[in-house]
């Protein structure tokens, strides 16, 4: 059971790494079963003597455990901490939030580059192919592990958003409400050519050796130019615009050569390094097959009838600028659970940020989430 903590306005958040084994697994899609599992999961706030306040964070593509606060000695909050803490959207005054890192991660919970127990060398390619759902059941055994029954709400963007669609629907008696932001039921034809491209990046780089690399470079070009890819489909032309337009880089003019000139190639190849030192190639591969094989409208039959499973509440923002997963995906979500018979709300809130938009424009989404969640806690 977590340690309460005592979370006043105007204080920061300690967060503290925790993990927990199960080691008995699940069963996958698949049909296999995966043990053991390890889960890095953190939490912040306190439950109330109903245990009717948790709320479940769940990351997107490229997020971990560490949603808010500061690790001890730490010098980076986390990658929602504009969200979540005292006062802000997801109050930890009021609410017991905790977020795990995803089966197939790289950043605690079991995946690829974890040790095989019965070789006691990295996954590698003999991890499991798994899924939005097998994601779910990982955190489902967590939430029963911490004691709680019902969660308030289960709230994510882009990934995380498959991954609270996936809770409402598959474990409708455990969720009160779900937050989806700038998600989609399933990725569009674009989306998973993003994906593809990425994946061959990696594969293409001679490092890679079919997954095998640990005891040796890791493929890290290969992983680099994956992120460039992927971080243009986060981002929009607009704010591309405002932030890089033409500007050249270090220079006054154009060098005639093949060097990174422009601004934009220098800031690309920043943010596609950063991401080799802190993500795994496998971990890409495994996590981005996933997303592109979420389809739960046709698990279902149809959306609507997705949907009609339990009685979760809804709420669905999305962003005008976000090409990746576009307005209108969230639109045939909201429409279908409108026909469905549920209770929905839906904005589509103006921003140039793109995709980057759920981690960026906190203002506004944060006085719809706070105004949903108070709605949804004074039911309990």
């Amino acid at each position: 059971m977590p340690t309460n903590m005592s979370n006043n306005v105007g204080q920061s958040l300690s967060a503290i790494p925790q993990d927990v084994i199960f080691e008995d697994g699940v069963t996958l899609d698949s049909g296999r079963t995966f043990a053991p599992i390890n889960v890095r999961y953190e939490t912040y706030g306190s439950l109330d003597r109903k245990r009717s306040n948790a709320i479940l964070i769940v990351h997107a593509f490229s997020g971990d455990a560490h949603a808010a606060g500061m690790h001890p000695g730490g010098t980076l909050p986390g990658w929602w901490d504009n969200m979540i803490g005292p006062g802000k959207a997801f109050d930890t005054n009021t609410y017991f939030v905790i977020c795990s890192n995803v089966l197939g991660g790289c950043q605690g919970t079991t995946g690829p580059g974890s040790p095989d127990p019965l070789t006691g060398r990295p996954y590698a390619l003999e991890f499991p192919v798994v899924t939005i759902n097998d994601m779910v059941k990982v955190q489902k055994r967590l939430i029963d592990h911490l004691g709680i029954d019902r969660l308030l709400s289960v709230a994510g963007g882009s990934m995380g958003g498959m991954q609270a669609l996936e809770w409402a629907v598959t474990y409708p008696q455990s969720v009160a409400t779900a937050v989806i932001l700038a998600s989609t039921s399933c990725l569009s034809a674009q989306g998973i050519a993003f994906d593809a491209v990425g994946r061959n990046a990696i594969m293409s780089d001679p490092r890679w050796n079919n997954g095998n690399y640990y005891d040796a470079e890791p493929p890290a070009r290969g992983l680099a130019i994956a992120r460039m890819l992927g971080h243009i489909t986060y981002l929009s032309d607009e704010s591309m615009g405002m932030k890089f337009g033409r500007k050249l880089q270090q220079r006054s003019q154009f060098g005639f050569d093949f060097d990174d000139q422009f601004a934009v190639e220098s800031y690309l190849e920043h943010q596609g390094g950063k991401f080799v030192d802190r993500f795994d190639a496998n971990s890409y591969i495994y996590l981005t097959k996933a997303m592109d094989y979420y389809d739960i409208g046709k698990r279902y039959g149809s959306l609507q009838q997705a949907f009609e499973q339990g009685s979760s509440k809804y709420l669905v923002i999305s962003f005008t600028s976000d090409w990746l997963y576009p307005p209108y995906q969230s639109k045939e979500m909201v429409f279908a659970m409108m026909k469905a018979g549920k209770d929905v709300s839906y904005a589509e809130l103006s921003s140039p940020y793109g995709h980057d938009s759920f981690l960026l424009e906190t203002t506004r989404q944060a006085e719809i989430i706070s105004g949903f969640l108070e709605t949804a806690y004074a039911r309990t």
